[in-house]
């Protein structure tokens, strides 16, 4: 298995448009790396040219200390799984997972222990013998990953491999691609994904990707607890961090930001006098709100609400191109729509940015 090393990676095309520039990276052999964004980001054009599938216009790609700019797609050690599952209809499971290596000409005893190991660890065993339209979508996806298992590459790269699942069959994917990790610790993955369900839960670190270039790397819980921006705040997490306009009034090892509900006082943001006076955007999470009979820092009138039984989103009336608040309170509050409510936070779990970026990282 592999480290990947990715300096000042740029992609160009017509030498004139650029989709991703100065992009440093280093990957370890055993991490579960996961690249979000927004759409047209270039989270699938960076994992094309680490694939070799895509040229890299400027910078470098090593793997394991050799650089591979040039190196074509198939001796690079790697294998990718697709969106589409792109099977050959009139072979069996079995015959799927094994033609690259007879393409190879691979011994036939290694061609059918590497099937046969590929086949338990993705519980396929049952299914060798069966074509691909004898199959549901995740049986066919697992075939797919199954396919790359068996060619034991030095990294594997996954571009959505779920997206084209049901909600169902989508959950219960991501569970078999996680234990699937864990039954091989020292492989090396590189998984694209939009859904933030599966970022969170799958990788060992995540990067984020935004204007061409990485907006952050860290572990899901630190993205979520430490974002180093607005956007990864509000990209991190689903409803999106609330951002509400306040004023730093006091200053020193305990921050108070005067909000138009009320004040709110911070341990955790430090600031100095050069401070006093800034306008700042104070990021609450929807589940981070109370509700409140005492001081608080929001008021408004619900105007939506979503009750999704375990927990209620509230959506509060909001000025005219504004977004909206957004309150995520355990069990059931359909009673609250057309209300007024007030709201507090628990400080420590606050965010302040400033011209977009958090104060903690200035």
């Amino acid at each position: 298995m592999a480290n990947l090393k990715l300096t000042d990676v740029a992609k160009t095309y017509g030498g004139t448009v650029d989709v991703l520039k100065n992009i440093n990276l280093d990957i370890q052999q055993g991490e579960l790396i996961v690249f979000v964004g927004p759409s047209g980001c270039g989270k699938s054009t960076l994992l094309r040219m680490i694939a070799g599938l895509e040229k890299i216009t400027g910078g470098t790609l090593e793997i394991d200390g050799q650089v591979v700019n040039d190196v074509p797609p198939a001796q690079r050690g790697i294998a990718m799984v697709f969106q589409s599952y792109a099977l050959y209809p009139h072979m069996t499971v079995r015959e799927n997972m094994s033609f690259a290596l007879k393409i190879a000409k691979k011994p036939q005893a290694e061609i059918d222990a590497a099937v046969a190991k590929a086949a338990k660890i993705l519980q396929l065993e049952p299914y060798l013998d069966r074509l691909p339209k004898a199959l549901s979508g995740g049986q066919r996806q697992r075939v797919a990953i199954g396919r790359s298992i068996v060619r034991d590459p030095k990294v594997y790269l996954f571009d959505e491999p779920l997206s084209n699942l049901d909600a169902a069959l989508r959950v219960a994917t991501r569970i078999e691609i996680a234990q699937l990790k864990e039954s091989m610790p020292d492989s090396t993955m590189i998984y694209v994904t939009h859904d933030q369900v599966e970022a969170m839960t799958l990788a060992t670190r995540i990067v984020v990707l935004a204007n061409k270039g990485i907006a952050q790397v860290g572990t899901p819980l630190d993205l979520y607890e430490r974002p180093n921006s607005e956007f990864v705040a509000q990209f991190i997490g689903s409803p999106a961090m609330n951002l509400l306009p306040g004023e730093i009034v006091a200053t020193g090892e305990q921050t108070t930001v005067r909000m138009a509900g009320g004040g709110l006082a911070m341990s955790h943001y430090p600031t100095t006098e050069a401070d006093m006076g800034r306008k700042v955007n104070v990021g609450i999470r929807p589940e981070d709100f109370l509700r409140t009979d005492g001081d608080a820092i929001f008021h408004g009138t619900v105007d939506i609400i979503e009750a999704l039984g375990e927990v209620t989103l509230l959506y509060f009336a909001k000025d005219q191109g504004a977004d909206p608040v957004i309150a995520k309170l355990p069990g059931i509050h359909s009673e609250l729509r057309g209300q007024a409510v007030a709201l507090t936070a628990d400080p420590s779990k606050v965010h302040l940015f400033a011209n977009g970026q958090s104060l903690l990282y200035r």
